[in-house]
């Protein structure tokens, strides 16, 4: 076959898959271009048991390609009842799999082990059939056994991890292996926004929340990598507040609010949630205030009405009053005067978000509607019960002395702060002008969790736990507390509990929204207002993304202590003051 020939026939083949398509008998889903997948090499072996000649090779760099002539081989041998184990350190939290490259030797037959995948050393030590372990197999396979082909390269696993676990199951024979090789799948997408200050501290803060919605933006949206890996829209709406920071306007945040939307009628509730019905209403309100995009917010109009309407039927005068699905957050969650107390907030920010809305794009009814029914719901104020996440929330929706509420969020430090609210805790506090009492207890809470090795933040952390707990890169020492393995609560007890969690990354939008002082007046960011909060920092700089291009600021105390500004604004954009 000529050249030419041979490319009509792949052309031949290629028309005839997509009338395939075209017809219904088939379909072809192409995965979106900006996914790249990195080969990651161990960092150090945590441990290794049993009889492993040569474990260091696994730690040198691998071409990727295996050869008959590999001089450079870690070589595993299971004997009886003493497997050949290994647990393997990568370095931070990542989305994705494993390699495994095996070499050639006289047994040509496939090898079988066990792969253990974990968030924690502890994690990846436990296996999911262990007696009362709660290690477990949900949404992602972490534990299984698997095949490994003599001279050749496989991968397994599609999971969120940073430790690996593997044993050989195969006993009596020799099996060397080339490398171990995890695969890091993420979106190779720019960082827009940037945080820099005099505090290293808070920058690695903002770096890991960053770096926690990153891995989470997969194909949709996810709350976590290892669990959920499912849209939840309470979830999202911090990780919005962090996409907008990081990565400006970017369509994952779109697909995924469209896909519950669409999945979801008015008259029920997102996920199931009341509360997740609302945050989807205060993230519409959030996205056309950052990117004045008249078209999407047109497309929600049908929806929202009758969503709102859904809303305002479970109003009992001046009252939430919601039936089903309540819910604020985990901690929370058996404290009914506090979810009480949450909800009538929150519903109060929907609607004046819903009103917002409905004035933008002309509905008058729907303005009136939403208007008088939050001007009545601001009539009643529930008791906060001494509850932070409730005092917060109140004070944000305006129905609660900004001062006060900071009182109740100060109180105790970070004891009592949650992963999730404690992003409208440090928002309730700028709101009051607390801003260096807001940094300090940043600095205490999700700092504290980088202090016991976290590389991404933690679907909910017990600050109170920290005081005697082990790393969670170490093995547990004898009279140190599990966090990981013994800690946790409600859904995410144990090992189940997530270790990279979007919703926990509130601190990276705060530092960029209240340190560097971007705020804008007028929808897209026509108009912007930029007033910093150094606080006790003495200096502090980045870039904020906007639809016309990155603002870049900074920000410097002079010898008096005085905050001087230097601003760089694209065209397009009015400052006013």
């Amino acid at each position: 076959m000529n050249h030419t020939t041979h490319l009509f026939a792949i052309a031949s083949i290629l028309a005839t898959c997509l009338s395939v398509s075209a017809t219904g008998q088939g379909s072809i889903q192409r995965k979106e271009t900006e996914f790249v997948s990195d080969y990651v090499t161990p960092s150090r072996i945590v441990l290794s048991k049993g009889s492993i000649m040569d474990a260091g090779q696994l730690l040198m760099p691998y071409s990727g390609q295996v050869t008959t002539t590999e001089k450079r081989v870690a070589t595993f041998k299971t004997t009886g009842e003493v497997k050949a184990s290994i647990l393997l350190d990568f370095g931070q939290e990542m989305q994705g799999g494993l390699q495994i490259v095996r070499a050639i030797s006289s047994n040509q037959k496939p090898v079988r082990f066990r792969i253990c995948f974990g968030e924690s050393v502890s994690e990846a030590l436990s296996s999911v059939d262990e007696s009362g372990a709660t290690a477990t197999n949900d949404h992602a396979m972490r534990d299984f056994e698997a095949s490994v082909p003599w001279l050749g390269t496989y991968e397994y696993g599609n999971t969120g991890f940073r430790f690996v676990r593997l044993d050989l199951l195969s006993e009596d024979v020799d099996v060397p292996l080339v490398a171990v090789r995890a695969i890091s799948r993420y979106r190779n997408i720019p960082y827009s926004g940037a945080f820099k200050c005099s505090d290293e501290r808070l920058n690695q803060i903002w770096d890991t929340g960053a770096r926690t919605v990153h891995l989470n933006m997969q194909d949709y949206l996810w709350d976590g990598i290892k669990r959920d890996r499912l849209v939840w829209i309470g979830d999202m709406h911090p990780e919005v507040m962090t996409v907008n920071t990081v990565f400006g306007n970017h369509s994952v945040v779109r697909k995924s609010l469209d896909f519950v939307r669409d999945g979801t009628s008015p008259t029920k509730w997102m996920n199931g949630i009341c509360s997740y019905s609302l945050w989807w209403i205060i993230i519409q309100r959030h996205l056309y205030w950052y990117y004045g995009d008249k078209e999407y917010l047109q497309e929600q109009h049908d929806y929202l009405q009758q969503l709102v309407r859904t809303v305002i039927a479970n109003v009992d005068g001046s009252k939430e009053n919601y039936e089903s699905g309540r819910f604020l957050d985990w901690p929370s969650n058996d404290k009914p005067a506090v979810v009480h107390a949450g909800l009538q907030a929150i519903t109060v920010q929907a609607l004046e978000a819903a009103s917002d809305m409905a004035g933008w794009l002309g509905d008058e009814d729907l303005l009136k509607e939403c208007s008088e029914t939050a001007r009545k719901m601001h009539g009643y104020v529930p008791d906060h019960a001494g509850s932070k996440q409730a005092a917060a929330l109140l004070s944000l929706a305006g129905m609660y002395e900004p001062r006060e509420a900071a009182e109740i969020i100060m109180e105790d430090g970070a004891s009592r702060f949650s992963s999730f609210m404690g992003y409208y805790m440090i928002e309730a506090l700028a709101k009051s002008g607390y801003y260096s009492e807001a940094m300090d207890l940043i600095s205490e809470y999700w700092g504290k969790m980088i202090d016991l090795g976290a590389t991404t933040f933690w679907e909910d952390f017990n600050y109170d736990d920290a005081a005697n707990a082990a790393r969670i890169d170490e093995v547990v020492p004898e009279g140190k507390f599990d966090i990981h393995a013994n800690g946790g609560a409600y859904c995410y007890v144990g090992l189940r509990h997530s270790f990279c969690h979007g919703w926990a990354s509130g601190p990276t939008t705060w530092l960029s929204e209240h340190v560097l002082g971007v705020e804008p007046v007028a929808p897209g960011f026509r108009k912007i207002r930029i007033s910093p909060h150094l606080g006790k920092l003495d200096w502090a700089e980045g870039t904020v993304p906007t639809p016309y291009g990155a603002i870049k600021i900074s920000v410097k105390k002079d010898s008096d202590g005085k905050p001087v500004t230097s601003i760089d604004a694209p065209d397009g954009i009015e400052i006013v003051k």
